[in-house]
């Protein structure tokens, strides 16, 4: 009779056990990793959120990227005046007023957007600066008379 107590206990915990093991959620299974549709749920959701962020982040790219032509076009600006009160004109050489041109990001290098001197002349000058990738804006500078 010991025996048999001892199977009908093995018996109600197998019992027990597999209808525990119904009712609670498989949480803590031993399978390993995700079901396809789960991966494709999570990328669409991902994908939904970048849709909504997306439209908010690009006036900041983009203005982040104007401020580097707008440095630029200071900086051009700095060395024209400089050169203006030795020379008592402007010059139409970015070489000329000591401005080096950072290669641009399409020859390798960081630079997004063209610096050049459109006109110079005694007293006044036009620079702009050109985007080579991206947006394909321009800025200007327009310099007339004393400053």
């Amino acid at each position: 009779m010991f025996a048999e107590t001892d199977e009908y206990k093995s018996f109600v915990e197998a019992v027990f056990m597999q209808s525990i093991r119904s009712k609670v959620p498989r949480v803590f299974s031993c399978e390993d990793g995700f079901s396809l549709t789960e991966l494709m749920i999570v990328l669409v959701i991902i994908g939904i959120l970048v849709l909504l962020a997306l439209p908010k982040l690009m006036p900041v790219v983009t203005k982040a990227k104007a401020t580097e032509a707008k440095l630029q076009l200071k900086q051009v600006h700095t060395l024209e005046q400089a050169y203006k009160f030795e020379h008592d004109k402007y010059s139409t050489s970015l070489s000329e007023i000591g401005f080096e041109q950072e290669k641009l990001v399409p020859q390798g290098g960081q630079a997004r957007y063209k610096i050049e001197i459109v006109t110079a002349d005694d007293k006044s000058y036009s620079a702009l600066a050109t985007a080579v990738v991206d947006f394909k804006q321009q800025w200007s500078l327009q310099c007339l008379g004393g400053g």
